[in-house]
Formats: structure tokens, sequence, C-alpha cells
């Protein structure tokens, strides 16, 4: 993505193009990917930029509540951040780690359980784990 079309597309969510914002989001908003802040922060820092942890985390959770990522939640331990915003479903390779799409009409919900008083359905996401043969 080249830097003025990041710097347009942070701009119209409400988000101010600062220099570390900006190599946070060139590298997780490339591409559709799956990437930790770990992996985030590895690539950000490998191109000359330095930017700390605390920075690459606070940008993500920044960009997750403005919808430029998806935060995914596949274990206790670990978060993905998935540059792919559309609604869609996962595999979980638990052994790798990795996240693969699934199309959200792969999946199918065949009923839905009586919501708790007060509260509205705001999504659902569907993650299946998997695990490689041995």
């Amino acid at each position: 993505m080249r830097q003025e079309d990041l710097v347009r597309l942070l701009e119209s969510r409400g988000v101010t193009p600062t220099e570390q914002r900006l190599e946070v989001g060139k590298v997780v908003l490339r591409q559709p990917q799956h990437l930790s802040a770990d992996e985030i922060l590895a690539e950000v820092n490998r191109e000359q930029a330095r930017v700390s942890k605390a920075t690459v985390y606070n940008t993500l959770k920044l960009f997750v509540e403005r919808g430029l990522v998806r935060e995914i939640n596949v274990d206790p331990t670990r978060m993905i951040y998935d540059s792919t915003t559309r609604p869609h479903h996962h595999f979980y390779n638990s052994d790798s780690g990795r996240l693969y799409d699934i199309e959200p009409g792969a999946v199918e919900i065949s009923a839905m359980p009586r919501l708790p008083d007060g509260t509205v359905e705001d999504g659902v996401e569907v993650i299946i784990r998997i695990r490689n043969r041995p």
C-alpha cells in the first residue's frame, strides 16, 4: 500500500497518521494476513523504524476500535490481528499457530440460542480448531 493511500485510509477512520501508526499500518494493512502483535513489532522494527511494544499494542487497539483490523482471540495467551475486516470464519491450526480464512457461506448455522435479555447479536465468528496429522 502506498504511503498516501495509507494516510487517507487512516484519516478516513479518524486516526491521526503519526509516524509510528504509519509504520504499524504498513505492516498490518499491506495484504490480507493474520499476525500477532509480536510478529508486527518484529516486522516494523526490521525496517529501520524503532517502535516500542507499547506503541504497537496501543496502535493495534486503536485500529481495532476504528475497524481497520479485527482482533481474534485464538487461545488465552495469544491474540491475532486480522487485516480482513469483512465477516468470515477461521481454521486455527493449534500445532502451527496459523489462522486460515473460511468464507462466511462455507459455514452454516442452523439455529441460534435465545439471546440473554437486554442484548442483541453483534456477529457470529466460528473458529474451527485443527491440528496436523501425526
